[in-house]
């Protein structure tokens, strides 16, 4: 059983930072994609970072370039999003998700699993 668990959300100030962890369980992640998606209240779910796995091309949302970066430990199957010079326009709860294949897409509904999400709430 495939299982994502999100962790380390909180509450910070604007200008702080934040690192989100995605622990990966249950199989193999080689070959897959994963990203970071988040939803503001009234707001679509969006589409922050997506990298696979393995390591590779990343893909940064313009609202986070500059300012968010991934990284990942394969030995512990974590992926690491580090999020420096939070604005509050960044509050939102964070999901993890993985899709088979190595192509990211931007539409949740491409993605089979997912996490149980984290809040991050930014306050000015």
């Amino acid at each position: 059983q495939v299982q994502l668990d999100e962790s380390g959300g909180g509450l910070v100030q604007a200008g702080g930072s934040l690192r989100l962890s995605c622990a990966a369980s249950g199989r193999t992640f080689s070959g897959y994609a994963m990203g970071w998606f988040r939803q503001a209240p009234g707001k679509e779910r969006e589409l922050v970072i997506a990298t696979t796995w393995s390591g590779g091309s990343t893909y940064y949302a313009d609202s986070v370039k500059g300012r968010f970066t991934v990284s990942r430990d394969n030995a512990k199957n974590t992926v690491y999003l580090q999020m420096n010079s939070l604005k509050p326009e960044d509050t939102a709860v964070y999901y993890c998700a993985t899709k088979m294949g190595t192509a990211y897409s931007t539409n949740p509904s491409r993605y089979n699993y997912w996490g149980q999400g984290t809040q991050v709430t930014v306050s000015s």
